[in-house]
């Protein structure tokens, strides 16, 4: 067995590749638009496991799901996020990623109080785990002093 991908469903595709590609660096791999279906499937890789000389990932991709909206333009709305789980991803610097995502108007859930882990959650509320890459960084603000928000 080979683990190929964790689905999420998203509710606006601009938003979520927002989020996803210019706050936290991903890179789309390949796009798929069912007609049929009435979806697009939209693969994303982190940037540290992209091969830009391959144009392919070296580990398991996320898929974002966009469900068409119905002939009346509604489209479907996601609750229970937290019921998914997470998603986590390990990253170069967790001070300097919550702050760009706060910079953005992001909520951070959990701050990196401890220098190593922080939760928010994606523009459809799917909790999303960050966790420093290697040892521990310091404590610092104004993280250690910043409490827990909603839920994550």
């Amino acid at each position: 067995m080979h683990y190929l991908h964790t689905m999420i469903r998203i509710r606006d595709m601009a938003e979520s590749l927002h989020f996803f590609c210019d706050l936290l660096g991903m890179k789309e791999v390949r796009r798929t638009e069912n007609g049929a279906g009435r979806f697009t499937l939209i693969f994303l890789s982190a940037d540290a496991d992209f091969d830009r000389a391959s144009g392919e990932s070296k580990s398991p991709l996320l898929e974002l799901t966009y469900n068409w909206p119905d002939e009346n333009g509604k489209g479907e709305i996601y609750t229970g996020g937290r019921n998914f789980g997470h998603l986590a991803y390990r990253v170069t610097n967790i001070y300097e990623t919550c702050a760009r995502l706060k910079d953005a108007g992001v909520i951070i859930n959990r701050p990196p109080r401890d220098g190593h882990m922080a939760f928010v959650k994606t523009p459809d509320g799917i909790s999303l785990e960050l966790l420093q890459d290697g040892a521990h960084l310091p404590p610092a603000e104004p993280w250690v002093s910043m409490p827990n928000t909603g839920t994550w």
